[in-house]
């Protein structure tokens, strides 16, 4: 039997599922895949499989005449940060020019933070191949905060193996838009771009009141190059999208009529117009936006949710009433980021009973309590610049804790959620300016299920112009928090996912893909659960110190099914290949 090699780089890592053509078949009858299922590894016992990423898991593969083959999964790396490629550094820091920002005594800055993969191909299924990456943090240097970096990789894939490489590395231009801004999860969109994200989106607050001091003027200052560069912090905090054409060009473009908020990812519905996202943080907030055309996220509609809760078991579970915040193109509200300030959009007291007397509003969000009035006619600007602050004005929930990434499960009209800490806002906080969500603290987290509805108004009344609207919310998979450490260190029940961060649903495998960003677990894992059955299992183990990132789900591409997976602090970037579902097997062609 030919064993599928499982591919992970040591910037973004793969892991390699076996093809159909890879399992046994009888010689005359053509079959095919019916089921796959994943038999997990177990945790890490030695210290070298502690500070390896590694797998030993395994694909049971069952075909159409019930005969089964078990296929070992393998695991190969890609890139490492701070290597050289065709004279360019992996992850490597680089300032408005595109030239490697360095230190004072000339030595390269370098991420060993990989975040996502979009791996695409241009000119259809047999093109050229595109891997792009986030780097999401970077060391500081002597001026401070530093531009983060977003790279578009040439992958070449061997069509015998399946196995893929790097030939070549490029960092994506985002001058047009002062640089890339904690760029984290990301996803390949329907029409075949990448969309990205800024997660963490700066303060205006705190820059106006001392700019100076502020990240977002050592980040300008280390960008450009330029000792007296004072940063905007508007023009970060949104989603990205990256076009590539077919001969290898990238352009990056920052979608602001999105909003302005901490993106983890976006999760586009069937239609190619709704769009749901992850709010990560404290006090966070569910958003929809739902664009004017199919396919173009440059001009819509931007909801933000309140939740009401209706269960606080398992998770919790409640219902979604949608708030419109407005309606912008990206160019309108650029043109807004460019121009205003925080004190232009936003009246402001310390004063409780001024705040009552007066119509302010008491809210609480990420940055903590403030008492906000919109000045008159800033009511577009606060919506697309100070989203969630807007949203929190107009009656959403912003009580959602580290919310991360977002996947659709299109055949059963269904979102999934990853909340990787249920803390914070989400206990009952009666102290807090409200409380709509009041749940039992589970440290390790839960991925939520959200269904889906046509037919659906605002809270004003109005129809919302979308088939995909969220109605609803329940836990669906729970972490278990320890009671007191086990004997190897872990906080989280070790055989039960922790922290889910990076999710992503393969339709053809009817399987959740989880990455676990935990301090609960001594190793961070990659996990695959099965909808159906409900089985979870652990297939992939990160070093020690390292988060699991990167999730893709690639199906068919030029015959091999992929998913991509990297390791964050320490770095990898790898891939893995997945069986074919419903692919034939054909007669005469088994190894």
């Amino acid at each position: 039997m030919n064993k599928k090699k499982l591919v992970i780089p040591v910037l973004s890592a793969a892991l390699l599922f076996p093809t159909a053509a890879n399992v046994f078949a009888q010689p005359n009858k053509p079959l095919e895949v019916t089921k796959v299922d994943f038999i997990g590894m177990e945790a890490p016992k030695t210290q070298e499989e502690k500070s390896t990423m590694h797998t030993h898991a395994k694909a049971l593969v069952t075909l159409s005449d019930g005969s089964q083959k078990t296929m070992e999964l393998d695991y190969h790396s890609l890139a490492k940060p701070g290597e050289v490629i065709n004279g360019k550094i992996v992850g490597g820091a680089v300032d408005v020019n595109g030239n490697a920002i360095t230190r004072a005594d000339g030595s390269p800055i370098f991420s060993t933070a990989p975040d996502m993969n979009s791996l695409l191909s241009v000119n259809g299924k047999s093109g050229k191949l595109y891997l792009i990456n986030h780097f999401e943090s970077m060391p500081k240097n002597e001026i401070g905060e530093m531009p983060k970096a977003v790279y578009l990789n040439t992958v070449v894939q061997n069509k015998e193996t399946g196995e893929l490489k790097i030939t070549d590395i490029e960092p994506i231009d985002f001058s047009a838009d002062g640089g890339v801004w904690t760029p984290c999860a990301g996803v390949l969109s329907p029409w075949n771009t990448h969309l990205g994200s800024e997660e963490y989106e700066p303060d205006a607050r705190a820059h106006e009141k001392k700019p100076e001091n502020s990240k977002v003027t050592q980040f300008a200052r280390n960008y450009y190059q330029d000792a007296n560069a004072v940063g905007n912090p508007y023009l970060y905090g949104h989603t990205t999208e990256i076009t590539v054409s077919p001969n290898g060009k990238a352009e990056a473009v920052k979608h602001y009529s999105m909003g302005r908020l901490s993106f983890e990812n976006v999760a586009v519905a069937p239609d190619n117009r709704t769009v749901y996202y992850g709010d990560d943080g404290g006090y966070v907030m569910p958003f929809m936006y739902i664009a004017d055309k199919a396919g173009d996220l440059s001009a819509g509609t931007l909801y933000a949710a309140k939740f009401n809760q209706t269960s606080a078991e398992n998770g919790g579970a409640g219902e979604f009433e949608w708030i419109e915040l407005g309606h912008a193109t990206d160019e309108e509200v650029k043109d807004l980021a460019q121009t205003l300030t925080f004190s232009d959009i936003f009246e402001t007291t310390n004063d409780p009973a001024y705040a009552e007397a007066n119509g302010f509003s008491h809210i609480k969000t990420t940055v903590g309590e403030e008492y906000l009035k919109v000045k008159p006619g800033m009511e577009k600007a606060a919506a697309f610049l100070e989203s969630r602050r807007y949203g929190a004005i107009l009656g959403a929930t912003s009580e959602f804790n580290k919310m991360e990434t977002l996947t659709f499960n299109k055949a059963d009209n269904k979102v999934y959620m990853a909340m990787s800490y249920v803390e914070g806002g989400m206990l009952e906080n009666p102290n807090d300016p409200v409380d709509d969500i009041r749940l039992p603290k589970l440290s390790a987290g839960t991925i939520y299920q959200m269904n889906i509805a046509a037919n659906q108004k605002d809270m004003n009344g109005n129809t919302i112009n979308s088939d995909y609207v969220v109605t609803d919310m329940h836990g669906m998979l729970n972490g278990e928090d320890l009671p007191s450490p086990d004997a190897d260190g872990n906080t989280a029940h070790p055989d039960k996912m922790a922290n889910p961060d990076n999710i992503v649903y393969d339709e053809e495998l009817r399987t959740l893909f989880i990455a676990e960003d935990s301090g609960m677990h001594t190793n961070n894992f990659g996990w695959a659960y099965n909808i159906d059955t409900k089985e979870l299992e652990r297939i992939i183990s990160a070093p020690d110190g390292g988060e699991v990132t990167g999730l893709q789900a690639i199906n068919d591409l030029n015959g091999e099914n992929y998913l991509m997976v990297s390791s964050q602090n320490p770095g990898n970037i790898g891939y893995i290949d997945l069986p074919n579902v419903g692919e034939k097997i054909k007669p005469g062609k088994n190894k």
